[in-house]
């Protein structure tokens, strides 16, 4: 038998758990030859706050999913189906499916190291912001459109009384409370 991608179905927000709990188990009952690798797909993103403050994090690319490699046997299956915060395997009628190669690419492409990082910012359409910084500053405006991927945000200002379409980055805004 050989050792195949599948995907775990975990409650929201327990990925990491399900992960350590797997581990773990997998050590405890000496399973390293049957079940390989559990992976959460993760990815860098820099969120920017009020302000213009950037923070760096990680983020699960599929929340409530967990990817794991193992050969496939009715043994393997409930040690891993049966580890605390584990739902279910992917798959229809409750088999589990494999992954293709291409599924799986396709997945770590999205956490490699070499993918760029996202911006989340928590502004949003129709959003009131000031400048606080460039040219415009301490002008007041309101966001008509967010660029997550360029990091950067057109704002509606009135300059001379009409109004004008601004493209800013998102450290040179801040919410208006």
């Amino acid at each position: 038998m050989t050792k195949r991608w599948y995907v775990l179905h975990t409650y929201s927000g327990y990925e990491k758990k399900v992960k350590t709990d797997l581990e773990s188990r997998i050590e405890n009952m000496g399973l390293h030859d049957v079940v390989s690798e559990v992976v959460v797909p993760m990815e860098h993103v820099v969120e920017i706050k009020d302000g213009g403050k950037k923070k760096d994090k990680d983020v699960n690319v599929f929340p409530g999913y967990v990817l794991v490699r193992m050969e496939m046997d009715d043994h393997a299956w409930a040690i891993v189906r049966n580890t605390n915060g584990v739902t279910g395997f992917v798959g229809a009628q409750g088999k589990p499916a494999p992954l293709t190669r291409a599924e799986f690419d396709k997945i770590m492409k999205r956490s490699g190291a070499n993918v760029p990082k996202k911006t989340s910012v928590a502004l949003q359409v129709d959003q009131a912001v000031k400048v606080i910084s460039g040219p415009l500053e301490n002008f007041e405006g309101k966001v008509s459109e967010v660029m997550a991927e360029q990091g950067k945000v057109k704002v509606m200002v009135s300059i001379f009384g009409r109004e004008t379409s601004v493209e800013l980055s998102f450290d040179q805004v801040a919410r208006i409370q």
